[in-house]
């Protein structure tokens, strides 16, 4: 990797789609309607970045470092986010679209995720604890062998979780919310 090495830049309405982000470590920058879209960011270093109103679409992500990344208003469909970086790996969203998207046995202790769409988003095995799910649309999440202890529920939507098949110890739902817990059992609740 280049010693490339770029600090509180603010990129806005870019197209990196046309013209490449230079590879290399972006410290406080912040990307404004920015396109993405099948961009290469394998092995950049992306610390306490943040990207607003941004297209990164099947993105390639191949040990790439997310340290502190906050997404907001952003489309990020079909990431792989299990192929990051693990170290320091720390993320949230705000009002982002992350369907087929991918975490399978990402640690995201604490990770927030308020007001997104996670259709068929992949969280087997991961490890969620004290995650939040506020205002989210879960609709054909796959939860298998995930940790969602102390994980909070309770506004989520669409979200069908096997107690049997996951640890949920202290994990808050909201009554409405039951529904999503007993889905396994084929049963009828009215």
């Amino acid at each position: 990797m280049e010693n490339n090495y770029w600090e509180e830049l603010i990129f806005e309405n870019k197209n990196f789609t046309e013209q490449p982000l230079s590879i290399g470590e972006y410290v406080h920058c912040t990307f404004i309607n920015c396109n993405f879209a099948n961009v290469n960011l394998s092995h950049f270093i992306f610390d306490q970045c943040h990207f607003d109103t941004c297209n990164l679409s099947s993105i390639q992500i191949n040990q790439t470092a997310m340290r502190e990344v906050s997404f907001i208003n952003s489309k990020m469909l079909g990431v792989h986010f299990d192929s990051c970086n693990p170290f320091l790996f720390a993320v949230s969203f705000d009002k982002c679209i992350l369907n087929l998207s991918s975490f399978y046995k990402v640690k995201l202790k604490g990770i927030k995720f308020i007001s997104c769409s996670l259709h068929e988003v992949d969280f087997t095995e991961s490890d969620l604890t004290n995650s939040s799910f506020e205002n989210c649309d879960l609709l054909q999440a796959v939860f298998d062998s995930s940790i969602l202890e102390k994980a909070d529920f309770r506004t989520a939507i669409n979200f069908s979780i096997n107690p049997e098949r996951n640890r949920i110890k202290k994990a808050k739902f909201s009554v409405q919310g039951l529904s999503g817990l007993l889905q396994h059992l084929d049963i009828y609740i009215e």
